[in-house]
């Protein structure tokens, strides 16, 4: 397609103007099938006429041209996933279940066309003789290398068992999301006047709009993390504690049409299928091949040196929140269902914080300010909201993000609030990526979040993990929004899995830092700043309650690396899971932070399947690189902000990683900086 073809494909999915979003409310779920299918078969013709070219292949003809290729496909998705993820009903599942294979065998078509890959292996065998500039050549690498990967090498009844393979594991992705996000809608656990006693204010009102927006009278629980999570840390019923825990932890392993554990047996085989056709001994082995840690051996290593130090401080933990617990119940043991419960207890007993105090001073918007002045500070940049833009739902708000020149770096979108069309957790995704190709254009980043909605006229009230999540979440949109590199491919987080959460991670450190605090922690009512002692036991409490947030996080990476790592998939992963963290030795009271039937990291997609791990690594360079600032003597020291940006932020997969973060801290990361982090340091 010509350029001007493809500013007129379908309008309705077509940015209208710089700052403006097309009409989301104008797009019906019939419209995307529609416009899916259209875009597939023009990016058919267009793949088609790249491999019949009959010139001889060059930079030009082949790889530029795939990079052109597509972009009405490319279009339709980023609108439709937006809405899948955000804002779905039926009808929009419906098109997901329908879609998603289509599209899994559309890009086996193209990762199995000989004659397209004979172009692009011709090309990448004289690459060092091409004259191709540093970008130019990352970007043939990582093409030829995703052709590779995607089983361009295969060969007769090999390659169509491929597509069939991933066409099938969409089809499994999509059922075992959308399983989750049913089980997670269904539940809504009325509680009685009499059981809100105990609970802070900010939950109970949460609680109350929970079941107001559900067409419920009084009060409800539900499985939304911004409410289940204070629910079990607040709420002194020790058996409705255990009712909703088990109710969370139990998501997609309930019998009937929602049981996602036939659903995980089924992905695991398949990929260990895939990856046997590929050569490689497990999909663990063809997954990390790919990323800095390169090897599993690597990853355990790491994860089993972390596991040690947690698991022993955990054990402890736990015999003292069970000598809190035994002085005020009828001795039972101390259960999983209990941890939250009890550690807040302790962290007041110790620290004197109140966590439901504390959520006064982080309000959700001053919060989305703090992070925007971190921005500033680091970086240059400014929000300005639109009001009158309207994204896909009115809880979405838009802001114009510009550089520190005043140009227009791009749009922005935060929504953040939770409801029972938008799946669980939080993430950063992109309507449209930053490039400089053909005139080039400015990226649409958008968080979403799924934090309480409060009542009408109240200010939504974070706690500190939540004001940490948004500011992850916006680390990650950072990355997107000060992307500058030529090509769509290399653009903003298309990088390696495990260097990917460096940019968010990173960003979370910059919540604490006193200056920001001081201007945006700000009471609720009074406008009064957190106080200093505050201020004090927050640093003081930092490493609280640090072998639980541990053991549960690298319990899940260790299930999810060895469920991979195997030549053959287990045929019963529970009784796997099981066996995996009786070996681990895995304290009785605390559960993996993802349970296997509703770990959607792993099995709504493959993105991050034998790559849980990628947190934890990221962890190593977000510790050693935020103590560069404490080695300047200030977190917002202007030269090294400026070499974060150049080299981190803005260089997408321009680079290697490694040499990315070398040219960024002068050196290699230092591994013990995570322990240093997390408290388990010497």
């Amino acid at each position: 397609m010509t350029e001007s073809q493809i500013e007129a494909f379908d309008s309705r999915f077509a940015f209208p103007g710089e700052h403006k979003l097309p009409d989301f409310a104008a797009l019906s779920p019939d419209d995307f099938s529609t416009s899916f299918d259209r875009a597939m078969e023009s990016h058919a013709r267009e793949i088609d006429a790249i491999a019949e070219t009959p010139a001889a292949p060059d930079f030009e003809n082949t790889i530029l041209a795939l990079e052109r290729a597509g972009r009405p496909l490319s279009r339709v998705a980023a609108l439709f996933f937006a809405l899948a993820g955000a804002n779905t009903n039926e009808g929009i599942q419906r098109v997901e279940r329908e879609v998603s294979p289509k599209l899994s065998r559309h890009g086996s078509r193209i990762s199995l066309n000989a004659k397209l890959f004979a172009r692009i292996d011709a090309l990448f065998a004289r690459r060092h003789e091409a004259g191709l500039e540093a970008e130019a050549l990352r970007l043939l690498e990582r093409i030829h290398a995703g052709f590779v990967r995607s089983g361009a090498r295969l060969e007769g009844e090999d390659r169509q068992r491929f597509a069939d393979i991933n066409a099938r594991l969409a089809e499994l992705g999509t059922r075992f999301s959308q399983n989750v996000l049913a089980d997670e809608s269904a539940y809504a656990r009325p509680v009685a006047e009499s059981d809100l006693a105990g609970l802070p204010p900010f939950l109970v009102s949460a609680m109350a709009d929970a079941a107001e927006e559900r067409g419920v009278e009084g009060h409800v629980v539900t499985l939304s993390r911004s409410i289940v999570v204070p629910f079990l840390t607040y709420c002194p019923d020790r058996a409705l504690r255990e009712e909703v825990f088990s109710a969370w932890t139990r998501r997609g392993e309930r019998e009937g049409a929602t049981d996602n554990r036939p659903v995980l047996a089924e992905i695991l085989a398949l990929r260990a299928e895939k990856a046997k056709l590929l050569g490689f001994a497990s999909f663990a082995d063809y997954k990390l091949d790919d990323t800095m840690a390169k090897t599993p051996d690597a990853v355990e290593a790491l994860l089993r040196r972390v596991w040690d130090k947690a698991r022993e401080r955990a054990t402890g933990d736990a015999e003292t929140l069970a000598a809190l617990a035994a002085g005020e119940s009828d001795n039972a043991p101390l259960a999983a269902s209990d941890w939250r419960y009890y550690a807040e207890k302790r962290r007041q007993a110790e620290f004197a914080i109140d966590e439901g105090a504390l959520k006064s001073f982080f309000q959700l918007d001053r919060m989305i300010d703090a992070a925007f002045d971190v921005a500033g500070r680091l970086f240059g940049l400014t929000f300005e909201p639109l009001p009158d833009v309207r994204a896909w739902h009115p809880d979405a708000r838009v802001w114009l993000v510009r550089d520190r020149d005043g140009a227009a770096r791009g749009l922005f979108i935060g929504d953040y609030f939770a409801r029972t069309s938008k799946r669980s957790g939080a993430w950063m995704s992109a309507l449209r990526s930053q490039h400089r190709l053909d005139g080039g254009q400015t990226p649409v980043i958008y968080n979403v979040c799924n934090f309480a909605k409060p009542a009408r006229g109240q200010p939504a009230l974070l706690s500190v993990d939540d004001a940490r999540t948004l500011f992850h979440e916006f680390g990650h949109a950072l990355h997107g929004l000060l992307s500058d590199v030529t090509y769509p491919s290399l653009a903003g987080t298309a990088v390696a899995r495990d260097f990917v959460e460096l940019p968010s991670q990173l960003f979370e450190h910059w919540l604490t830092v006193p200056a920001i605090l001081e201007r945006h922690a700000l009471h609720a009512e009074t406008g009064q700043p957190l106080p200093t002692e505050e201020v004090k036991k927050l640093e003081a409490a930092r490493t609280f309650d640090a072998g639980f947030d541990t053991v549960e996080f690298t319990a899940s990476a260790l299930v999810d690396l060895l469920f991979h790592r195997e030549g053959e998939a287990p045929t019963d992963p529970m009784a796997r899971e099981a066996e995996i963290l009786d070996g681990l030795g895995m304290p009785r009271q605390i559960v993996m932070r993802h349970r296997s039937p509703h770990f959607a990291h792993i099995f709504s997609g493959d993105g991050y399947s034998a790559g849980y791990y990628s947190y934890m690594w990221s962890e190593v360079l977000d510790a050693d690189a935020f103590e560069a600032f404490g080695e300047a003597g200030d977190p917002f020291h202007s030269e090294t902000a400026r070499r974060l940006r150049e080299n981190v932020y803005a260089a997408g997969n321009s680079d290697d990683p490694a040499a990315l973060y070398e040219r960024f801290r002068g050196r290699g990361p230092d591994p013990d900086a995570l322990m240093r982090k997390r408290g388990f340091a010497a």
